[in-house]
């Protein structure tokens, strides 16, 4: 097929920032989708026109109902930097897409300040929630964020300094290669303008306060970053478990028995594109998991309060599972290992000698490898220091052929 949706980016300048493909694309259209500004900047004509609904999805599917015919849909600046295009582009293949973008505001405030664009990290909070940000704080740390209004900044600036971040320099870029571009600069402490231009782009300059213990993106964060019940895996554990759950760019972990959710949210931390889903049966552990997800910066991180394996059905494949708790629950070992494909890898850890019996006969009929993992801890004795040896644990490393 030919293709049939063009999707538009529209700059500052409105139409004017169009080459004449573009503007021959709008208006060729039978039918144009955008927000009310986008719009507003098309001249009458035979087009229907729609807006975003809420949930997105609907306008999708309005979308996809045209299929054929030709369909506009206007964006702002680049669409496949947090923009629609990368919705659409999950529903219609390339061969029948139009894509024209314009200078992202990630490129424009990158110009402007004089970043290294390659050397920031770029996200949005736009339809998004504020915590995201909790995991790109860190010393020296350079952020561009994509707004959802002109009360971000100052929602910004207040998270920073709840972060140990209040000393971080922001400055607002707004309504960037228009006729009202502005700035606006600060500090996060000293923040005081509560609203600015609803159409900007922050940029962030991370500098800790003295007292901040910055958390680094590598797995085994310290145990003391996640609030839990004892029902913890260890740091050294911990990072021994994601080590050889590997975690590969767009891959989604299973974590059963999640506990306090360490696993998936250290997973979800080590890159961006990842996805994980936390299984736990107690309504307590869910709510830690949730808290834990939020604090540490993914809180799309899904979480579902259920007995595995019955929580296991519906969930999108993994490619890595991790088995925490409920290794002698029958059925559960087999409906996870059936799950991965190939290369999918499985990656169990037994404290109990019942678990580790169980895991004894996995290795035989899944193959793998068992590690015994034993870690002591340096602690006081009296004025001198004694080692306080940890739970060991029984480890269980499966790669499905």
């Amino acid at each position: 097929m030919t293709p049939w949706l063009s999707i538009v980016g529209i700059g500052e300048a409105g139409l004017a920032s169009l080459e004449p493909r573009g503007r021959k694309l709008i208006d060729e259209a039978a039918l144009l989708v955008g927000g009310e500004r986008h719009l507003a900047m098309v001249p009458p004509g035979a087009a229907k026109r729609i807006t975003w609904e809420v949930p997105l999805s609907r306008t999708v599917e309005e979308i996809l109902r045209w299929r054929g015919r030709k369909v506009a849909v206007l964006a702002t600046g680049d669409p496949m930097w947090f923009g629609i295009g990368v919705t659409l582009a999950r529903h219609v293949p390339m061969a029948e897409l139009t894509i024209l973008p314009q200078i992202s505001a990630f490129s424009l405030a990158a110009a402007r300040l004089g970043w290294p664009l390659a050397e920031i990290d770029c996200l949005t909070l736009h339809g998004r929630p504020l915590d995201i940000l909790n995991a790109a704080v860190a010393p020296g740390a350079r952020l561009l964020l994509l707004s959802h209004d002109g009360t971000t900044p100052a929602l910004v600036a207040h998270r920073l300094t709840e972060l140990g971040y209040g000393a971080s320099r922001i400055e607002v870029l707004e309504h960037m290669d228009g006729a009202r571009e502005g700035r606006i600069a600060g500090i996060a402490a000293q923040w005081e303008a509560a609203h600015t231009a609803d159409l900007n782009t922050i940029a962030v300059t991370c500098v800790a306060d003295g007292k901040t213990a910055p958390l680094p993106r590598l797995p085994g964060l310290p145990d003391e970053a996640f609030a839990h019940d004892g029902q913890l895996t260890k740091r050294e554990y911990r990072a021994a478990a994601l080590a050889r759950l590997a975690p590969l760019p767009g891959e989604c972990l299973w974590d059963v028995g999640a506990g306090a959710g360490s696993i998936a949210i250290e997973w979800l931390r080590s890159h961006r594109s990842l996805s994980a889903h936390a299984i736990e049966q107690g309504a307590d552990r869910v709510a830690l998991i949730e808290a834990n997800a939020k604090a540490l910066g993914v809180p799309q991180l899904a979480i579902h309060h259920g007995r595995a394996p019955a929580a296991l059905e519906g969930l999108p494949q993994p490619n890595a599972v991790f088995i925490g708790g409920g290794l002698t629950v029958a059925g559960l070992v087999e409906s996870c290992w059936n799950a991965l494909p190939k290369g999918g890898r499985l990656v169990a850890h037994a404290v109990t000698t019942e678990s580790e019996a169980r895991l004894l006969a996995l290795q035989s009929e899944l193959g793998g490898e068992l590690t015994r993992l034993a870690v002591s801890r340096a602690e006081p004795v009296g004025s001198f220091l004694g080692w306080k040896p940890l739970m060991p644990v029984t480890q269980l490393v499966a790669v499905k052929p």
